[in-house]
């Protein structure tokens, strides 16, 4: 296995598009040797943050493209996600009170929650109207086939 890969997606902003996408990650993780606990988190996070885009960043109903890049080097996976929508930078989000009982919390903020726990780092920016939404998560050998 080379030591640098590097996989760009382009998703609508329908919903419709994560099993799709979902199905492209799972044959990803398989070319780069991960194990099924590996892809499953990757699947997830992408699952939780596409699905916010999806559904709070746009205020029309045009379509918009949002590209999803994953980079793998040397034990390390950097997911990219761009979007065109408004600004939002999750990473200034409040954490939600886990311990209170679930009839007791506010509706959301669990998938940022679930996302800044499952990844290493989780970072925002904002350039040239573009929301670029950086997760990174450090992998050990042990989660890949082969190794």
């Amino acid at each position: 296995m080379k030591n640098d890969y590097k996989e760009h997606f382009i998703i609508e902003n329908r919903i419709e598009e994560l099993p799709v996408l979902s199905e492209k990650i799972e044959q990803l993780g398989k070319k780069w040797e991960f194990l099924s606990p590996l892809i499953m988190k990757i699947n997830l996070v992408l699952e939780e943050a596409l699905s916010n885009i999806i559904y709070y960043a746009f205020k029309d109903k045009e379509i918009h493209k949002i590209e999803v890049s994953i980079s793998n080097k040397a034990n390390k996976l950097i997911i990219e996600i761009t979007d065109d929508g408004i600004p939002f930078d999750p990473t200034t989000s409040e954490q939600p009170d886990i311990s209170l009982p679930a009839s007791e919390r506010p509706v959301g903020g669990l998938g940022i929650f679930l996302i800044s726990k499952i990844m290493d780092t989780v970072g925002y920016s904002r350039k040239n109207n573009l929301n670029i939404l950086t997760l990174t998560k450090f992998y050990e050998n042990i989660e890949r086939k082969n190794n």
